[in-house]
């Protein structure tokens, strides 16, 4: 439905979408978009740019730095950043373009061929500054710490058969890159091989993320609504894409992203994944570890409780406690008084328990906000209706 409501917009101007998922994935058909991109399949009519359409060589490397190891808790994302600019800037300069998959490889891996011919054009050009980058990249190589050899294994993945002929960079490429979609009313669907490419499916969901953030947040007319939605974010969120997603509301742009469970979001970024967002869903049948997450993010009400208490009544006089004595043997029951008391108290909204054993099949809880700051409470939710 969401996608939908986001297609109806593109087709009235008024709105752009990116929907990402697996191949098979309940996300339209394919008369419902403009662009279908399908990674691996030799059928598919579009490509996709790893570099997200950008031909500053530092942007490029950033984004792809975040795409390729962002997930990876041990590396510095901008020291992979700036080898991945010492490679692109120089080869950008060479040739006019930016690597292709393979000889991305090549150069992250140190091939003594590649880097030489490289060094050769650059010199035959006369590019010194570049030069003094490649330079620079080369005797940095192997050293303690060096983001390199990690990141070729990441671009190896997608230096797969099933890959050949896509993310092509040549003068005779033309691939979809992602840097339109904030400019038109598209309607784009990218189909990824979660079942025979599982890895490699994920590094280009972070990857699409990672641009999605980067671009929105750069461009300079935003009448237009632009929204990412990810079938399946499972591993696409980091630290630095948390910080993009905070920064989509105040730029018309938003995104979607669903997980099977919040575990698949490292830790660390649980509370601030859930601080960033304005609206929060929790489906039937989640854990209750994450619907204490849930609870803890929604907050507390104050609530109006109501505590009665029984107390025996003691008579002081003989005739009273002769009637009470008589009232206790027909009814059973001592006498009493009732002491009603009424106070404030704060409670979850919905507690975890709640979340993971209350919420019926076919239901969700759900928080919704707008940009101005507006938001309800968590309401239950009845999908299919």
């Amino acid at each position: 439905p969401v996608v939908e409501a986001l297609g109806l917009r593109a087709l009235a101007g008024q709105a752009a979408v990116l929907a990402v998922g697996g191949t098979g994935a309940p996300l339209g058909p394919d008369d419902a978009f403009d662009v279908v991109v399908r990674v691996g399949n030799p059928a598919s009519a579009h490509d996709l740019d790893l570099y997200g359409g950008t031909t500053d060589p530092d942007e490029a490397a950033a984004v792809l730095a975040e795409g390729l190891v962002g997930d990876v808790g041990s590396l510095d994302s901008r020291r992979a950043a700036t080898v991945l600019a010492q490679l692109l800037g120089p080869y950008r300069a060479a040739h006019g373009h930016f690597p292709s998959v393979p000889e991305l490889r090549e150069l992250l891996d140190g091939s003594p061929q590649a880097l030489a011919g490289l060094r050769a054009t650059l010199e035959a050009a006369g590019q010194h500054a570049m030069l003094r980058e490649l330079e620079a990249r080369t005797r940095q190589a192997g050293g303690p710490g060096d983001p390199a050899p990690a990141l070729a294994d990441r671009v190896a993945l997608l230096d797969r058969p099933a890959f050949a002929g896509f993310f092509a960079t040549g003068p005779e490429a033309r691939p979809f890159a992602l840097r339109s979609l904030g400019q038109y009313p598209l309607r784009v669907r990218v189909d990824l091989p979660e079942r025979g490419h599982a890895e490699a499916s994920r590094l280009l969901t972070r990857l699409l993320l990672a641009q999605f953030t980067a671009i929105t947040a750069a461009r300079t007319d935003t009448t237009l609504f632009a929204c990412l939605v990810l079938d399946d974010a499972t591993h696409a969120v980091t630290a630095e894409t948390v910080r993009g997603i905070r920064r989509l509301r105040s730029v018309n742009a938003g995104a979607v992203l669903a997980l099977r469970t919040v575990d698949d979001v490292p830790e660390a970024l649980h509370t601030p994944l859930l601080g960033a967002v304005g609206c929060t869903a929790a489906f039937s049948g989640i854990t209750t570890w994450d619907g204490k997450r849930f609870a803890e993010a929604w907050g507390k009400e104050w609530v109006e409780t109501r505590e009665v208490a029984q107390h025996t009544v003691f008579a002081d006089q003989p005739f009273t406690r002769a009637l009470h004595a008589l009232r206790k043997l027909v009814t059973g029951k001592a006498v009493t008084t009732d002491a009603v008391t009424v106070r404030q108290v704060e409670r979850e909204r919905w507690s975890a328990s709640e979340l993971a054993y209350a919420v019926p099949a076919g239901h969700a809880v759900i928080r919704l906000a707008t940009v101005e700051g507006e938001h309800a409470p968590p309401l239950l939710v009845e999908l299919s209706g």
